[in-house]
């Protein structure tokens, strides 16, 4: 008897443990891509999801590379870098490196700024 209560507890307690998926928490209907701007989206983004690896600060980790500054950012949005390597496009570094891709939501929200021109805004 005890060990069937046993095992229907961790039964309970291990199906209570899940990973929660942002794009099935919030559908993409709650991704808005209506208003993107660097201040307001991309660089909050890059500042928590990039710089610890990309910032002038931390590019020796990075590759030599900083995506700090709208400039910098600049380079990798016309060269294509920066697109190819947050959708893990085959002849592109993956980026975040040794970490998952970014959600859809985000890489939606940079590929709109990109394709409204990338401005500093």
């Amino acid at each position: 008897m005890k060990s069937r209560i046993l095992a229907m507890s961790i039964a309970l307690i291990a199906s209570g443990c899940y990973y929660d998926v942002e794009e099935e928490l919030y559908p993409a209907n709650s991704c808005s891509t209506s208003s993107v701007g660097y201040t307001a989206t991309v660089l909050p983004l890059l500042q928590t999801q990039c710089y610890s690896c990309h910032s002038d600060a931390t590019k020796s980790v990075g590759g030599g590379i900083s995506i700090e500054g709208h400039s910098n950012l600049l380079v990798y949005v016309n060269n294509g870098k920066l697109l190819g390597s947050l959708n893990h496009q085959q002849g592109y570094s993956a980026m975040p490196s040794n970490g998952s891709k970014l959600s859809d939501c985000k890489i939606a929200q940079i590929q709109k700024w990109v394709d409204n021109g990338a401005k500093n805004d």
